[in-house]
């Protein structure tokens, strides 16, 4: 069940967390499960939890990757760095029935409305919005303000939703090249 408040949190950190990204991450075979498992250690989370996603003209925001209330989350920006989204990814399902009920990000007051679109749901609460994205006992949620992520970049980072490579996985891991001066 998404909480209220939790997808606030990475998205007040991203300026703080600006620090350059590895943009171009070629997708190939899904990470090695012992370089997973280790990944989500460092994390706090459950492996199965990982997810990430590739859209045009954004990348992931380094080191933001991290644990928020038992679910995975990451942040990505616009290349030009104007506008934001994130990725949650926690235990859950994702339904017609339940859809509406389910609180969308920080948005807790509103009426959450919902429209099934392929294999993902579309979700909009006051000025926020969101693709669902439900995998086996997992859901893995695109969220964005509406009024500076358009519905055509969610649904493609919705679409694009899979377990990290090799290189996607390092670029989340935390730099070790830090030394003491």
């Amino acid at each position: 069940m998404m909480r209220p408040a939790r997808a606030l949190l990475p998205l007040f950190l991203l300026p703080v967390l600006l620090t350059g990204c590895n943009a171009d991450n070629n997708s190939g075979a899904t990470a090695d499960s012992a370089d997973l498992d280790a990944a989500a250690r460092v994390w706090g989370v459950a492996p199965e939890l990982v997810y990430v996603t590739k859209v045009s003209g954004y990348t992931v925001f380094e080191e933001t990757a991290d644990e928020y209330e038992d679910e995975f989350v990451v942040a990505y920006r616009s290349e030009k760095g104007a506008t934001k989204f994130g990725l949650f990814a926690g235990r859950g399902t994702m339904t017609a029935q339940n859809c509406p009920k389910q609180p969308l990000g920080e948005v807790s007051d509103k009426r959450v409305t919902c429209e099934h679109d392929g294999d993902a749901w579309y979700r909009k609460a006051g000025a926020s919005h969101e693709y669902a994205v439900p995998i086996d006992a997992v859901v893995v949620h695109l969220i964005a303000d509406a009024d500076k992520v358009d519905r055509a970049v969610l649904r493609n980072a919705a679409e694009a939703v899979h377990r990290p490579d090799d290189a996607e996985l390092a670029a989340l891991l935390p730099t070790t090249n830090s030394t003491g001066s």
